[in-house]
């Protein structure tokens, strides 16, 4: 038994560098695509739900300035024309906090629902999808001379 839980305690302890290894905003960008997808995969719903309210809580407390270059280091990695940033952005801080709680609380629900229909899919109304997806981005790549950062 006493092996049992070091056993238990050893791999439990092997597991925690990939999960304190990158917290915050920055130490996240910093990683390769590679390695931010799979930590990303590696974490379950509710601890991505949390490390993104905690990335926002990081965001909101930045001075302007910081968030402003954040903003400009991700606009420069996606392709021109593909969303208007700034008209989104505009829209969203001139909502009240509780038009913002509203709006969010209506992303995770839509983003729900689209999980839930998914997971009652069979797996090969899912490779049709996949299929329909990754054809959907080889077209936005050929319209806009470039790849998307989470491709």
């Amino acid at each position: 038994m006493r092996k049992l839980h070091l056993v238990i305690m050893a791999s439990g302890l092997a597991l925690l560098p990939a999960y304190a290894a990158a917290q915050s905003i920055e130490e996240i960008q910093a990683l390769s695509p590679e390695e931010r997808r799979d930590y990303m995969r590696s974490m379950s719903a509710d601890e991505r739900r949390a490390m993104r309210d905690k990335w926002r809580e990081e965001f909101d407390a930045m001075p302007e300035e910081q968030r402003q270059a954040m903003r400009d280091k991700l606009r420069f990695n996606r392709p021109e024309g593909a969303r208007n940033r700034d008209e989104m952005r505009k829209r969203w801080e001139s909502m009240s906090e509780e038009e913002r709680v509203a709006a969010r609380e209506q992303r995770r629900h839509r983003a729900e629902q689209r999980r839930q229909q998914r997971e009652s899919m069979s797996e090969e109304d899912r490779a049709a999808m996949r299929q329909q997806r990754n054809e959907n981005r080889q077209g936005r790549r050929g319209k806009h001379g470039q790849q998307s950062e989470l491709d």
